[in-house]
């Protein structure tokens, strides 16, 4: 029996579709909008940690 078939049989499952969608979606806006407002030299600074820390 293939997967598809377990899902028609509950009923309400077409909410966890559209819920992992929204979750992306706002955590996708949440991300973009640190990166634009956070301060470029400090994101900057923070790229450069891996190849800083190479000789230790």
């Amino acid at each position: 029996m293939k997967f598809i078939n377990y899902l028609e049989k509950i009923s309400g499952v077409d909410i966890y579709g559209l819920a992992s969608l929204s979750i992306f979606f706002l955590f996708f806006l949440a991300v973009l909008a640190w990166v634009w407002k956070s301060d470029k030299k400090k994101i900057e600074e923070i790229s450069r940690i891996p190849l800083d820390n190479q000789n230790q």
